[in-house]
């Protein structure tokens, strides 16, 4: 009876726990995301404030490149940055990978650095994953996987781009993030 309880203790966290859902709104289609908050709570949890207070509405894919990855959350159409919280904890150490189709917290060359901006992988990136405790090896937190709508991080990742604004690889034509949203699974 003791083990059957302690199996019970066990298994039901992870019955009752639904990973969290997004659609990513675009003006080329719609990406569906699912969150891993298991093994990513911080991330996830900052990208879901950022999607509950609506702050990715009227923002831009600012960064594209194919093969690569495909980033925004951060800046709107005329490429003004937005302002965001604080920066979080990266949790590049919790053994999720950054392979296609995995969506990350994009951050600067500081490991801690990540607020609002995202990137979704359009290839495997190894070279993106934890390797080591150093700022060189930390890599960048996966928090989630897309399930619907890879053809449109496909189509996204084509655009043409150039620079503007003292940055690189920035379409020529704003792909719009009309917004980001909670999708209820059943």
């Amino acid at each position: 009876m003791k083990a059957f309880l302690i199996f019970l203790v066990l298994l039901v966290p992870t019955i009752c726990i639904a990973e969290p859902f997004v659609i990513i709104k675009t003006d080329m289609g719609n990406i569906e995301v699912e969150l891993n908050q298991q093994q990513a709570p911080i991330s996830t949890a900052n990208f879901l404030h950022y999607v509950d207070t609506g702050f990715y509405s009227n923002t831009v894919f600012h960064r594209v490149i194919p093969n690569f990855m495909v980033q925004g959350g951060g800046f709107t159409r005329s490429l003004s940055e937005k302002i965001t919280g604080d920066e979080i904890k990266n949790e590049a150490a919790n053994g999720l990978k950054n392979e296609r189709g995995t969506i990350a917290m994009a951050r600067t060359g500081v490991v801690d650095s990540a607020t609002s901006q995202f990137f979704i992988n359009h290839a495997n990136n190894r070279f993106l994953n934890h390797r080591s405790k150093t700022t060189q090896g930390y890599g960048y937190a996966v928090f989630g996987r897309v399930t619907s709508g890879m053809d449109i991080v496909d189509a996204i990742a084509t655009v043409a781009t150039g620079r503007k604004k003292g940055m690189s690889d920035v379409p020529l034509k704003p792909v719009m993030i009309q917004a980001i949203e909670r999708l209820e699974k059943k």
